[in-house]
């Protein structure tokens, strides 16, 4: 039968690989998707004889990455080259051998891989490949590349060797500055790369698997007190009210704050995301940290959340609801949020990732549950949302050891320990 979608789709695994070959009107002889055993992986092959009558594979590319009549047009081209006496698999032999990390990694930017990505991982992503993996791997042969390439690598963007400031548009700046987390996070790109070029054909191995990268620094520092809220509070109105921070920014953490959401999925909220009939944020999948694997995802808005967004200036369905100063893309926080983080007096590992972290404390401070966390922010994960409640009770735990300390000691016949102020010399 002539190969379909449908009738691809339709293939599922078995214990052994099956084949499905391109038959009928307007077919290439030879043109087929392969059903891998077990695990399912479909991928478009051309079969042919090459000029000494030997009987060849060549690998056209994954089906998904790859559209039934791409890979159609890609077999048809592959044939007229056999036609011609040419061998594709010698050629492709060829160019693979010669094949740079930059041409890997423009590859890989084109790829339907990298395009299934979120809008701001794609950003992130093309950063680190730009600023770090460019200027340290990109002249090397990727059939070359060895482990020890990808440490010294590693080794070159945590010492600082990539740091650049450089100006990128009329207002933009580029501040790269290098350091340990920058370098674990640019070689985990590096990575992914690798094992996506490696199921495409365009690599034999990856030599960045099995590279210890240490492990990532926690920010363990959230608002845990209503004093400290009120301080957040009282800080974005003092900031908006002397005009050092802009409305759209006091606005947009006002809502991080009572939402739990990421910072993107409210400073990239748009006015087609927003029911306020509903009360609800749908976040495309484009657009949220897990999207690839879960889909839409659906943020509940506050009362008072829903307020805020109402009194913004209503735009287009695809405007932004807190649009930037300047420039396109969302709002730039960063900035922002260190004078308000200073005027509030919060602890200054406290990131504005922190204030979902805040929320989650304060619901399990409430007595919520791991699945009402869960649900509430959004994790695909239950012991991501148990760690809170394990927080919140080690730490009713010590309140309760601290204040039961003198029954504790009553009970055992024993006189309860005095507490005795420290006289301070003058000048201390």
């Amino acid at each position: 039968m002539r190969l379909t979608k449908r009738n691809a789709d339709s293939i599922k695994p078995t214990n052994t690989d099956i084949s499905l070959w391109d038959c009928g009107r307007g077919s290439v002889p030879g043109f087929g998707l392969r059903v891998r055993a077990i695990s399912g992986s479909k991928t478009f092959v051309f079969m042919y004889r090459n000029r000494y009558g030997k009987f060849k594979r060549l690998t056209l590319g994954r089906y998904g990455l790859l559209t039934i009549e791409e890979a159609r047009k890609l077999a048809k081209d592959a044939a007229g080259k056999v036609a011609a006496g040419e061998d594709p698999s010698e050629e492709k032999q060829r160019d693979r051998s010669a094949l740079t990390v930059n041409d890997l990694l423009d590859e890989y930017l084109k790829s339907g891989a990298f395009a299934s990505k979120a809008d701001t991982t794609r950003s992130v992503d093309r950063g680190r490949i730009e600023r770090h993996l460019r200027p340290l791997l990109g002249k090397k042969i990727v059939k070359e590349l060895k482990p020890e390439d990808v440490r010294r690598a590693f080794a070159a963007i945590r010492d600082g060797k990539t740091a650049t400031d450089i100006k990128t548009g009329h207002r933009g700046r580029a501040i790269v500055t290098g350091g340990e987390g920058a370098a674990r996070m640019a070689t985990r790109v590096f990575r992914a790369i690798l094992s996506w070029a490696v199921k495409e054909g365009l690599a034999m191995s990856n030599p960045a698997m099995g590279i210890s990268l240490g492990t990532d620094g926690v920010r363990t520092a959230v608002i845990s007190t209503h004093e400290q809220y009120t301080r957040l509070f009282r800080a974005l109105d003092k900031l908006e009210e002397e005009q050092r921070i802009r409305a759209h920014v006091a606005d947009c953490i006002r809502v991080l704050a009572l939402t739990g959401a990421r910072r993107n999925e409210i400073a990239a909220m748009r006015w087609s995301w927003v029911d306020l009939k509903r009360g609800v944020l749908t976040v495309p999948a484009t657009a949220h940290k897990t999207g690839k694997k879960t889909g839409t995802k659906e943020v509940a808005l506050p009362t008072a959340a829903q307020q805020i967004i109402k009194r913004q200036p209503e735009g287009n369905s695809e405007d932004y609801i807190f649009p930037p100063a300047s420039g396109r893309g969302p709002v730039s926080l960063t900035k922002p949020w260190k004078l308000v983080r200073e005027e509030a007096r919060l602890p200054d590992d406290l990131g504005l990732h922190g204030l979902r972290h805040s929320l989650a404390t304060q619901m399990a401070i409430q007595g919520a549950g791991a699945p009402e966390i869960m649900s509430a922010l959004g994790h695909r994960q239950l012991s991501t949302a148990a760690r809170y409640i394990k927080s919140v009770d080690e730490a009713r735990r010590d309140l309760m050891e601290k204040h039961t300390a003198g029954i504790s000691a009553a009970m055992a016949g024993k006189e309860s320990a005095k507490v005795v102020p420290i006289r301070r010399e003058s000048g201390e």
